[in-house]
């Protein structure tokens, strides 16, 4: 039997990664010790707290179905977040409670993009962002970002990229891969810029609270008329729950909430009522002791990763990741990481997965292992490379 699949498809990459993890997994069947730098997951479990509050809620038959926008306590709960740490009042109707951030982040897109309509994304940036983009018909935008400005999209050349088809800006801060932050000039710059052309500034935040060099500012005291996509997987160490948030403007959620019903009815159940104690002072008191320790990683591999010939000319202030040149050792990078894996058994992940802006000569490493296993990788890569 034929099966004629979409045409988009064609465009929908996959990660390249999981190849090489695949093979690292392999390897680790076989007996081989390996360096796990390159899966962009907190190497830490769920704080038990939270843990906790799932299994009474399992144990309570919270078993249903929540309202499509999520559990209004817990909506209620993100916007008293917003308070304490940002100082910012948000209305908890212009919470949506999502199966992780990906959903929120198709949410947004799918209110706004048409057939043939262009969103702006940086590159290097996370590879799902163009993919969601493609599923839609829209066309992603690759706007080339480097170190001189800070691996964030100058407000220049958002402009210059801008055209009569262009809807949103897409851009994420803390970034992945290069870990870096926005700050609240530029975003002023970018939502003036979507703002005159009629278009949508969209800000993903899931790493705020893993910044180490100063809190981060949400998008959202710019303005209220910006979307902000959030998770419950980085910081606060959930990835396996799957779930996220967005807040978007007072006048879209009537079809957020629509579309929400029809494409995933509810975030998982257990997983919000889990979440409600997930701003609890000692389950905040657990996170920013892995922020702490997340930190003293970076600060240890990013140094060590310069003194073997790894080009960091930015440090990363925020998420758990270096972006690093490697054009010293090789000009294909995913080539690179194979024969790293094979060789040394440190696993990373080549460029090719973050964008066509110059993949060949970047890797990407995650600090998501113990210092210990961090330390380790160092030493092997040293005795390969240095």
């Amino acid at each position: 039997m034929t099966v004629n699949i979409a045409a988009r498809m064609r465009l929908i990459q996959p990660f390249h990664v999981m190849a090489l993890l695949a093979r690292a997994r392999e390897l680790e069947a076989a007996g081989r010790s390996i360096i796990h730098m390159e899966i962009g997951e907190p190497d830490f479990v769920t704080p038990q707290p939270l843990i906790d509050a799932g299994i009474r809620a399992l144990q309570d038959g919270r078993t249903h179905y929540t309202p499509a926008t999520g559990l209004w306590a817990l909506r209620e709960k993100i916007a008293g977040f917003y308070q304490a740490r940002y100082g910012l009042a948000v209305e908890p109707e212009r919470v949506v409670i999502t199966p992780g951030a990906s959903a929120a982040l198709q949410l947004v897109l799918a209110v706004l993009v048409n057939s043939g309509d262009q969103v702006l994304l940086a590159d290097p940036g996370y590879p799902c962002n163009r993919n969601f983009v493609h599923l839609l018909n829209g066309e992603p935008v690759a706007v080339p970002v480097d170190a001189a400005g800070g691996y964030q999209p100058l407000p220049q050349q958002v402009s210059e990229y801008w055209t009569d088809r262009t809807r949103a800006l897409l851009v994420a801060s803390p970034s992945n891969p290069t870990g870096t932050l926005l700050d609240d000039h530029t975003l002023r710059e970018y939502h003036a810029i979507t703002s005159k052309n009629g278009g949508s500034l969209i800000v993903d935040e899931i790493y705020h609270g893993l910044t180490y060099d100063g809190p981060a500012q949400t998008a959202l005291a710019v303005s209220d008329d910006i979307f902000v996509i959030n998770s419950f997987s980085k910081y606060f160490g959930m990835t396996g729950w799957r779930l996220g948030w967005l807040i978007a403007p007072r006048e879209v959620i009537p079809d957020i909430d629509k579309l929400a019903q029809n494409l995933f009815l509810a975030a998982p159940t257990l997983s919000q009522y889990a979440a409600l104690s997930a701003f609890d002072d000692e389950v905040i008191a657990i996170l920013e002791a892995r922020r702490d320790a997340f930190r003293l990683r970076r600060d240890y591999l990013l140094p060590a990763l310069r003194d073997i010939g790894f080009a960091m000319p930015v440090t990363p202030a925020g998420a758990f990741y270096l972006y690093a040149g490697c054009s010293r050792f090789t000009d294909d990078s995913y080539r690179f990481a194979g024969q790293l894996l094979e060789e040394t058994g440190v696993a990373i992940t080549p460029g090719i997965d973050f964008g066509r802006n110059h993949p060949e000569s970047h890797v990407r490493f995650a600090y998501t292992t113990s210092l210990e296993n961090l330390q380790e990788g160092v030493q092997r890569l040293a005795g390969k490379l240095g």
